[in-house]
């Protein structure tokens, strides 16, 4: 019998807790988690103690020397990269260039500049072209609900307009609601939370938004600045489109709607039988309606991706494996520059950006 593929995990907080181990607890059949590190030790127990439920052997890192022990380990060939955004490449960049793949959380990085100096960083340490693996998770690319929307999308002719509405929940309740790392460096919720939307979008239309011009406005000042974005886009194929979003609303609500020339698909976020999820809809020319409801699983989607990307591309070693491209850090770096272009956008009031390109 083969043995199981070693893995870390780089971070103890609520997404690991609450995420990142119950999903990996689906897939334990297809790797070995070794460690959780974090940068304290009370926070690496906790989320360790945890894990043991699901994985008895694994150990605690914690601090500088967690992390070189972690980096130095041959044993390891993957880890998982879930850090405060302004930590993230950083910690990235030094596991790849010790060899390690690296499936990282979104966003893919806090600004273009970081995006440029991230990916110069990486062609430099590739043995083989896109070897070692960096992927980022985003799994809204991973969640069924999209990639049957695109298909849809197919079929309803010549692309007329985009509308993705998103009225958000981020308020005291949330647990995220606190997060320091969210609240300190430009962008904010809109950057963190808006790259999944943007993931979506890109998703659903099959090509890329080229140019943007945007509002930004702050409202709720218990959240950082801005809290508020509207902005017109231009896709490549020439169609138009308008991305809302409101970081914290009374009335949460969150849809992607493309309205083609031989009907429109919906992908709206909603509640089934006590399951969180997106109900897809397609609306024909003759005022039929046929509704799918997705269940969220993109996390669990994502990760299991990874975990057969990195076992592939050891046994193929020094032959090149292509990954999962839903995956690349070069997609996540794409939703970046979507945002990124919105928001200087509105910095300039309503300007119109070209998006850069990836």
């Amino acid at each position: 019998m083969a043995t199981l593929p070693q893995i870390a995990v780089l971070g103890a907080g609520i997404f690991v807790k609450t995420q990142y181990i119950p999903r990996l607890a689906e897939i334990s059949h297809l790797f070995c988690l070794k460690y959780i590190w974090s940068r304290s030790e009370e926070s690496s127990r906790g989320a360790v103690e945890i894990a043991k439920q699901h994985f008895p052997g694994v150990e605690c890192k914690w601090g500088d020397q967690g992390l070189n022990d972690i980096v130095q380990d041959s044993s390891l060939i993957g880890t998982a990269v879930v850090l405060a955004g302004q930590v993230q490449v950083d910690i990235s960049l030094k596991l790849l260039k010790a060899g390690k793949h690296v499936i990282q959380e979104k966003p893919a990085a806090t600004s273009i500049p970081e995006i440029e100096t991230a990916l110069a960083s990486y062609k430099s340490v590739c043995t083989n072209p896109g070897l070692p693996i960096w992927a980022v998770a985003e799994n809204y690319r991973f969640e069924p609900a999209f990639v049957e929307s695109k298909k849809l999308v197919a079929g309803v002719g010549d692309m007329m307009n985009v509308q993705v509405i998103i009225e958000g929940s981020m308020n005291s309740s949330n647990p995220y609601f606190s997060s320091s790392w969210r609240r300190n460096f430009e962008g904010g919720f809109i950057l963190d939370m808006g790259v999944h939307f943007i993931a979506g979008l890109r998703m659903m239309v099959g090509c890329e938004v080229t140019s943007v011009s945007a509002i930004t406005s702050h409202i709720d000042r218990t959240l950082p600045p801005p809290d508020i974005i509207s902005s017109n886009f231009k896709l490549e194929n020439g169609c138009s489109g308008v991305f809302v979003m409101v970081v914290s609303s009374s009335s949460p609500k969150i849809i992607w709607r493309v309205v083609g020339s031989k009907g429109t698909v919906q992908v709206e976020r909603g509640k089934v039988d006590g399951k969180h999820g997106y109900l897809v809809s397609l609306y024909s020319a003759d005022g039929q309606c046929k509704s799918t409801f997705h269940p969220f699983c993109g996390v669990h989607e994502e990760l299991k991706f990874f975990i057969h990307d990195i076992v592939q591309a050891n046994l193929k070693q020094g032959n090149g494996y292509e990954a999962e491209p839903r995956s690349s850090f070069v997609e996540g770096a794409r939703d970046v520059a979507v945002l990124e272009a919105m928001l200087e956008s509105g910095s300039k009031g309503g300007t119109l950006v070209n998006v850069k390109k990836f």
